[in-house]
């Protein structure tokens, strides 16, 4: 027995479920996910925040072109970004500064004021960001999932891709089922390279790279929750106040094959340390840890259209951590150009140059 569709999404992350949410609109849309339920690698393991001058120029017009959405639809609370830089990463601050877009260079003692647990004689330079704020992921995705079911699409859980071949129509096999469709759509995350391999593609060279988080208690009778997000421009650590609790990470990159990513101690141990050198508060027990990916194409930059085939295989993969916070703007144009559709004018007016996405380049 087999289901057709018009279009089946491989993975049901924010990436997937967010496209999948447009596309089942006009099309008949089903999800495939090998989890027991939706988002529960990256997506379920995130930062938070939304950043507009955080990514690859790509990420960096498509985040500001959600921007809108996100605050429209409630899923943002205002939290600022304060960036310091020591005497060594004064290289790191210069380019910052140039290619940044609303932030500003602050004095030390400005930084100081705002966020008085700096540490003397740690920074040389601060940068402050009020447009950032924390995202809430939860209902972010939620929203997407509930949009896609509105609109008649099928969600498949514990359905692992093991098969996709192409005769006429796409033919998925899953631990579930056997599934058909005129369009594949590769929103496989980690995995990317994995499912186009079984469609016949040749890998990209998707690499996963693991990051770690430490979830610790603040500083008692401080109101932490009102700390803006810190870090240092050579991304070498950053803190996050987080449901009554801090987020620390060493920012490390490190890359892993596909796997349910798990902390590395070791790493975490030694971003705490530089935490310390930076903060004025002392960890002295960590809560509990735990790691994502974010997987990157050899440029950096997102894998998002139909392959060089012309087959149906759609590409929407390489996000490399940026995705939830471009998630808005990424799934309406992913869903247009899966339609065939001109790319939505409001995004393309930050400054997108479709080329830089397009998996031709590869």
């Amino acid at each position: 027995m087999s289901k057709d569709f018009d279009i089946i999404v491989i993975g049901a992350g924010i990436a997937g479920a967010s496209v999948a949410a447009h596309l089942a609109a006009t099309h008949r849309v089903a999800i495939c996910e090998m989890e027991d339920r939706p988002g529960y690698h990256t997506t379920g393991r995130s930062a938070a925040m939304y950043e507009p001058n955080y990514g690859s120029p790509p990420m960096l017009a498509l985040t500001r072109a959600a921007g809108p959405e996100f605050w429209a639809g409630g899923f943002l609370m205002k939290r600022d970004t304060m960036f310091f830089a020591p005497p060594e990463q004064e290289q790191q601050f210069r380019h910052l500064m140039g290619f940044q877009k609303g932030m500003r260079e602050i004095s030390v003692a400005e930084a100081k004021r705002r966020f008085p647990f700096l540490a003397d004689g740690y920074a040389r330079w601060a940068v402050l960001d009020e447009h950032t704020a924390d995202i809430d992921v939860d209902a972010l995705h939620q929203h997407y999932l509930k949009l896609f079911r509105q609109n008649g699409g099928e969600m498949h859980c514990d359905h692992a891709v093991q098969g996709l071949e192409k005769n006429g129509q796409w033919t998925v096999r899953t631990t579930g089922e056997t599934l058909r469709a005129r369009i594949i759509v590769d929103a496989a995350g980690a995995w990317g390279d994995v499912v186009a391999e079984m469609a016949g593609r040749r890998r990209i060279g998707l690499q996963p790279k693991r990051r770690s988080m430490a979830v610790v208690p603040g500083p008692e009778g401080e109101d932490f929750m009102k700390w803006p997000m810190v870090g240092d421009v050579g991304e070498t650590w950053y803190c996050k106040p987080q449901s009554g609790k801090l987020l620390i990470s060493p920012a490390e990159a490190t890359p892993v094959d596909p796997h349910d990513a798990y902390a590395d101690d070791m790493t975490l141990a030694e971003g705490i340390a530089r935490f310390s050198e930076a903060v004025n508060y002392e960890v002295t027990r960590v809560e509990r840890t735990w790691g994502g990916l974010r997987s990157f194409a050899p440029d950096g930059c997102p894998v998002v259209g139909y392959d060089a085939k012309d087959d149906g295989f759609f590409w929407l993969i390489g996000q490399g951590g940026y995705g939830i916070q471009s998630s808005p703007a990424l799934s309406r144009l992913a869903a247009a150009l899966v339609r065939g559709d001109a790319p939505p004018a409001d995004i393309m007016n930050e400054g997108l140059v479709l080329a830089d996405i397009s998996p031709e380049r590869f």
